[in-house]
């Protein structure tokens, strides 16, 4: 007994450290993996010897609330769910009732209230009991509505998500998604969650004073109507349990979102409201965790990746392994504090499975040889490597400012589509011309004509896509302001800051290099953080004669917000469905409505002005949406006719 209230207090202490780090500071230091399976060891144990201690993390619903944000009261306690692998469990929970099955989403839970039609408060889960007052953050996701037709008091849980395809544009600390958008949406300034794309999906209405006929199926069609996204679902009985389960399951492969399972909560609300809670879990929902497939290989070796910002990144590469229908041969080992968790070193035996039957992952190192070989260079430029260590989390840096890997990263981000918009100069592209001496400064991406015989000779070129790269960046070299401002990289700032800034400035880029930090204060949507980000970037010497020497090369044309173009459409929100006839694509029409001073939205809610559809007349989701909000639907050329002539 003595042993194993030893090693309940050993794992109760292993489990709340991984928790603070999880919830308080949007980092890992273990994988989801082993902390599910040293959860499990200690819910068995706390079974076995009839003890519960009294700070046992199996008690608790969440995390303590530490950070400078205003903390808030929930009305009612947020309790976890309970949760199984077991398609059967599932079945014998859910007895002869009907469920609603849904996606279990990965990312940070959020309640909000709305009073009057209009969102005024939103707070996260915190430990359950009290959380933290992020409205402000809130308001800046994509898909929120702001004002819903319905009047009273409604208060509903939603889960804020960063979506894969958006994390992989985004070059920074964070492991995964989660952690993305947890320090996206848990900070003290709402202008950094605005660029970082986070959406909210609902998943719960807590309280409203409609009645739902004793369906949790019409809550969400409700919901729906109110201008929500609603978590994706299915309902289903006993017998069609499994199959639907093997749906979703089949379905995640491609799902963009992140999902860590499934959750089952049944469709009688009266029924499922007389089961009442637990201390910990409510009865009437339960959640279901995908069972990781593991795959035994061996570690082949380390390989270290340098990234833009500096950060060198540790990549398992392991003899390669079919898991999930698919062949796995790399995995991320994410910094050196988790490598030393797993004393991983090349020659280990190890197991690998896909987080969220998505991501590699190492679940076990069975031989534990130890950490060995840190560079300490880079592996790129041979400048000396620094292990730095910030809440006790050990990351490797390569501390020479010329790296070319943060070259190539900060001159792929010019050449990008929504900066300077350069075709064809790709990062294999531009890891050839920097290794060749042409490109050195972002000037140079405009001087290429002095090289081209040169490039026409380098592999994998030839005299025509020589010319075509040389004719592509004379093109782009004519750009606007908000382009080049957001092509400079400046930390924090994307396209859309770009765009208020240039607009703040009436398109004078000198003010805006000269300006102060409460100047840029000034700016909607910018906040001190910002603001401190851009004073320092124009006020550093080598940055000043880049930019120099680049408007050498580059000429800004006046359009949109920086010329006289008639801000008509301000105040009005639009959202564009269906194909188009007068524009390439719906970025072009949405480049169109914001100089206009418009603003677009992806789903149609209350917030929503006019939908933009050329079939009127269609039974789209999102016409008839509209239709029961009573929100003009129009078409491109009633659009064109009433705004732009």
């Amino acid at each position: 007994m003595e042993k194993d209230r030893s090693r309940m207090v050993e794992l109760n202490e292993l489990l709340k450290k991984a928790s603070r780090a999880y919830y308080q500071q949007s980092r890992e230091i273990m994988s989801n993996y082993d902390y599910d399976a040293l959860y499990d060891e200690l819910v068995d144990l706390e079974k076995k010897t009839g003890i519960i201690l009294s700070d046992s993390v199996t008690q608790n619903v969440g995390y303590e609330v530490l950070s400078q944000l205003e903390k808030v009261e929930h009305d009612k306690p947020m309790l976890s769910l309970d949760k199984t692998k077991s398609v059967e469990a599932l079945q014998e929970w859910m007895g002869n009732q009907s469920a609603i099955l849904s996606w279990k989403l990965d990312g940070l839970t959020i309640v909000l209230t709305y009073e009057g039609g209009e969102l005024k408060q939103a707070v996260t889960r915190g430990n359950g009991f009290i959380g933290e007052d992020v409205t402000n953050n809130v308001r800046r996701f994509k898909n929120i509505p702001l004002r819903i037709p319905y009047t009273g008091k409604l208060v509903i849980r939603g889960e804020a998500v960063i979506k894969y395809s958006d994390f992989e544009k985004f070059s920074g600390e964070y492991k995964n998604p989660r952690n993305l958008c947890s320090g996206s949406v848990r900070q003290l300034d709402p202008s950094v969650t605005e660029n970082r794309n986070v959406n909210l999906f609902v998943f719960s209405l807590v309280s409203a004073d409609v009645d739902f006929k004793n369906s949790n199926t019409k809550k969400f069609e409700w919901l729906k109507n109110q201008g929500f996204e609603v978590v994706e679902y299915v309902i289903a009985d006993r017998n069609t349990l499994p199959d639907k389960v093997a749906e979703f399951a089949k379905k995640i492969e491609t799902y963009d979102v992140p999902s860590d399972g499934l959750v089952l909560l049944l469709e009688d609300i009266a029924y499922g409201e007389s089961l009442g809670t637990t201390a910990k879990f409510p009865r009437n929902a339960i959640a279901f965790k995908w069972k990781d497939e593991t795959a035994e290989t061996t570690l082949k070796y380390v390989e270290w990746s340098p990234s833009r910002t500096g950060l060198i990144n540790p990549v398992a590469v392991f003899e390669p392994v079919e898991i999930e229908g698919t062949t796995v041969s790399r995995a991320s080992l994410h910094n050196i504090s988790i490598m030393e968790g797993l004393e991983i070193g090349s020659g280990d035996t190890i197991t690998v499975y896909k987080a969220n039957m998505i991501i590699p992952q190492i679940a076990e190192n069975m031989t534990r040889s130890g950490v060995r070989d840190i560079p300490e260079v880079c592996p790129v430029c041979g400048y000396p490597t620094e292990i730095k260590s910030e809440n006790d989390v050990k990351t490797l840096y390569c501390i020479n400012p010329g790296c070319p890997v943060k070259r190539i990263k900060s001159f792929a981000l010019l050449a990008s589509r929504d900066a300077m918009n350069i075709d064809g100069l790709s990062e294999m592209t531009l890891e050839k011309l920097i290794a060749a001496g042409f490109i050195r400064k972002p000037a140079d991406i405009f001087r290429l004509e002095r090289y081209r015989k040169e490039i026409a000779g380098l592999e994998g070129f030839g005299e025509k896509s020589a010319d075509n790269l040389i004719k592509a960046a004379d093109a782009a070299s004519e750009t606007t302001l908000p382009r080049l401002i957001y092509s400079l990289g400046i930390p924090g700032i994307g396209v859309a800051n770009a765009k208020m800034i240039s607009k703040y400035f009436n398109g004078d880029f000198d003010r805006i290099r000269q300006a102060s930090v409460e100047e840029l204060c000034g700016i909607e949507g910018i906040g001190d953080v910002l603001a401190g980000s851009i004073y320092e970037f124009f006020n550093d010497r080598n940055n000043n004669e880049n930019i120099d020497e680049l408007l050498q090369s580059v000429k800004i044309i006046q359009t949109g917000a920086e010329s006289e173009t008639v801000q008509n459409m301000e105040g009005l929100t639009f959202v564009i469905t269906g194909s188009l006839t007068g524009f390439g694509n719906r970025k072009e029409l949405q480049q169109l409505i914001e100089d206009h001073g418009g603003k677009t939205a992806s789903a149609v809610s209350g917030s929503t002005d006019y939908l933009i559809n050329n079939d009127t007349a269609s039974s789209s989701s999102k016409n008839k949406k509209a239709k029961e909000l009573g929100i003009p639907v129009i078409s491109e050329k009633e659009f064109m006719e009433h705004f732009v002539f």
